[in-house]
């Protein structure tokens, strides 16, 4: 298994700070030889901010961006299995404890809300955590 991620993007503005690279992000279907024919076949855009380095930038050019491979399991983590894991727990827990199925759905569904609020609040923090960084193809 690779010890990174890597996506082939293009450059589409550079800063001296900044180095802003887009990314063709296409769905598993988007491959099929009937793609063309199909709705749900779809692709999406997308702008990845990379700090500057040394190097012969320019806008057009064709790189590979490159993130930890644990990296991307801890996005999955923070993103998707512990907000699972909060609202079972809130639900359960709820249940067990005699309230009605209504109120705790309802309060599980405001815990996991809570816990991605909590996430944004500290956005800047993560953002800081998942460095990205790019090669030339």
């Amino acid at each position: 298994m690779a010890a990174e991620i890597s996506h082939t993007g293009r450059i589409v503005e550079i800063t001296p700070d900044v180095i802003t690279v887009e990314v063709m992000s296409e769905s598993a279907c988007s491959t099929c030889h009937a793609a063309g024919l199909c709705t749900t076949a779809d692709a999406v855009t997308k702008a990845i901010p990379v700090p500057a380095t040394l190097g012969n930038w320019q806008i057009g050019q064709e790189v590979n961006v490159y993130l930890k491979r644990s990296m991307g399991f801890k996005a999955v983590w923070l993103a998707y299995a512990i907000p699972l894991v909060v609202l079972m727990a809130v639900l359960l827990a709820l249940n067990a404890s005699g309230m009605g199925e209504l109120a705790s759905g309802l309060i599980a569904i405001a815990a996991v809300a809570l816990y991605y609020l909590v996430l944004w609040l500290f956005r800047d923090k993560l953002r800081n955590d998942y460095s990205f960084y790019i090669k030339e193809k």
